[in-house]
């Protein structure tokens, strides 16, 4: 009797504990602070969110001369057989960029997040892989690496880039290697042949928006 008397009085002294345990985990659960901050996602100049499904202008955050969208264009002495170099216009005045679709590693498209990018035009066969960006190899005469098409979407060797915030107005884009860590260049613009050209560019970072077609 004495111990069947102890066996409830421990029950019951335990009661409030599970009781409190119970409701304090269930309604008032603890929230750690966040190892890194959560992504954001990238707006088009519109204020909406990038959506992979739709195809973009990338125009310069600068007005006049310069300005000028990002289009897919034929590199100097170059033996593709197709057009294979990734330019901005001198001027926004008058011309129109090439159409592109942001193609995320995984969900959606969020700053600083790797993701392929593709010209969305019309093509032959034979020119498919012509849409997509990558970086080529270090240019001896520039000293620089240029941007070009041929790549490849979601794989091992693709060339893969980011959107993160400019430290002024817009975004910035990068080219990411993927090592461990992750190594990224920002995009800049030279000039070749009288044409800007996009590059890895980090001492002149190009400025740039997202403008739904």
């Amino acid at each position: 009797m004495n111990m069947m008397k102890c066996l409830f009085l421990l029950c019951l002294c335990l009661f409030p504990i599970v009781v409190f345990s119970s409701s304090f985990t269930s309604q008032n659960p603890i929230e750690l602070p966040s190892a890194s901050p959560k992504p954001k996602p990238v707006l088009d100049t519109n204020g909406n969110e990038l959506n992979p499904n739709s195809s973009y202008r990338i125009i310069s955050t600068a007005w006049g001369a310069l300005g000028g969208d990002v289009y897919l264009g034929r590199s100097p002495r170059s033996s593709a057989p197709c057009p294979d170099g990734v330019f901005r216009y001198n001027s926004d005045v008058g011309t129109i960029g090439t159409p592109v679709r942001f193609i995320p590693l995984s969900g959606g498209i969020l700053e600083d997040q790797l993701m392929n990018i593709q010209f969305r035009i019309a093509t032959v066969k034979l020119c498919v892989s012509y849409t997509i960006w990558k970086a080529g190899n270090l240019n001896p005469y520039y000293r620089a690496v240029l941007l070009e098409t041929g790549g490849s979407i979601g794989q091992v060797d693709s060339s893969y880039f980011k959107i993160v915030k400019s430290s002024t107005i817009g975004y910035n884009l990068l080219y990411c290697h993927i090592t461990r860590p992750v190594l990224c260049a920002k995009v800049g613009v030279i000039n070749q042949d009288g044409r800007r050209r996009l590059a890895l560019f980090n001492e002149n970072p190009l400025g740039v928006y997202f403008k739904k077609v």
